[in-house]
């Protein structure tokens, strides 16, 4: 038996299969670009040649796409990214007392205290320093984005970049550009100002404990890596599963619902049907709920954003 976890972002969509020993077997990290119900098909048809959809016991999902993700593969749970970042790397390392995690469009940090999470926080003033703003420095300045964080190493006298704000950080880049200073001591500058930001703004003073775990695609880069153990004084750990952390901690959520009979789970043969997505508007109590509705062929196949569950039994 196997479990399924899904996490739906705005820059990736990531689906990993685990064995009954909470072992990876399959992992998938694909584009999301901005069409998450395609992604997903994409995903599910591909985990469909290597699985069949009975090996499948349970399924999870998560993300900001992880009510959609639910309705249309079928889900046993669906959990927010703060619960499943944290079950992953409580699973990977049970010492790991802080997390430092940083996707395409957020930032988050997630305190830890015996596996549980006792505090946590997001970027709430700008998306500085989140993925898409290291792409986008990486595209504009001709340097693969594989290579940012190997360059930044290189610089030994970082530039001063203004961190908070995403459009003076750019204004700030282009001016040291300007200025002649050198690729690798600006992209040294860009994380040392990420850094210092992201512990000024989403931490705001809160105590960072070891052992740290960085994750999120961002934490392959080794630039911002060694500014956060500069500005920490101590040690960050990158898992080797850092990309797809959500999705392992949604599959592991699935895992502990083994013992329950029967599974949401709609099978592989879902990632070939032609969608239709239909809002409505439901006015048959005080929640008004503005309902997600899933067709094929003109049959409703799922629902979600119904706080009754009412679309979702039709």
């Amino acid at each position: 038996m196997y479990f399924l976890g899904i996490d739906v972002g705005s820059i990736s969509t990531d689906l990993v299969v685990i064995d009954e020993a909470c072992s990876i077997k399959e992992q998938l990290y694909l584009k999301t670009k901005g069409r998450p119900l395609n992604a997903i098909a994409e995903g599910l048809r591909e985990l469909g040649r290597q699985f069949d959809s009975t090996d499948i016991g349970k399924a999870g999902t998560t993300g900001s796409g992880r009510g959609l993700a639910g309705a249309f593969a079928g889900a046993d749970v669906i959990k927010n990214e703060i619960t499943t970042h944290a079950v992953a790397a409580a699973k990977i390392d049970p010492d790991i007392r802080t997390i430092i995690e940083i996707g395409g469009q957020d930032s988050k940090l997630i305190l830890l205290e015996d596996g549980l999470v006792s505090d946590f926080a997001m970027n709430t003033v700008c998306a500085a320093g989140t993925g898409s703003f290291l792409d986008r420095q990486a595209e504009r300045m001709g340097i693969p984005i594989e290579k940012f964080g190997e360059v930044a190493l290189q610089g030994r006298n970082p530039a001063p970049i203004a961190g908070r704000c995403a459009v003076f950080a750019e204004s700030d880049i282009i001016h040291q550009q300007q200025m002649g200073v050198s690729e690798e001591n600006l992209l040294a500058g860009v994380c040392r100002a990420l850094a210092a930001s992201y512990l000024s703004n989403v931490a705001q003073g809160k105590k960072l404990l070891p052992k740290v775990c960085f994750q999120g695609g961002v934490a392959a880069n080794k630039g911002l890596k060694a500014a956060f153990e500069e500005a920490l004084d101590m040690e960050i750990f990158v898992p080797k599963e850092h990309r797809i952390m959500g999705a392992y901690g949604a599959a592991l959520l699935a895992w502990e619902q083994k013992a329950r009979p029967g599974t949401s789970f709609k099978g592989f043969d879902q990632g070939n049907l032609d969608v239709e997505i239909k809002e409505t508007s439901c006015c048959d109590c005080p929640n008004q709920c503005n309902v997600i509705r899933l067709f094929h062929e003109g049959r409703s196949i799922g629902a979600f954003q119904d706080r009754c569950g009412k679309y979702q039994r039709v």
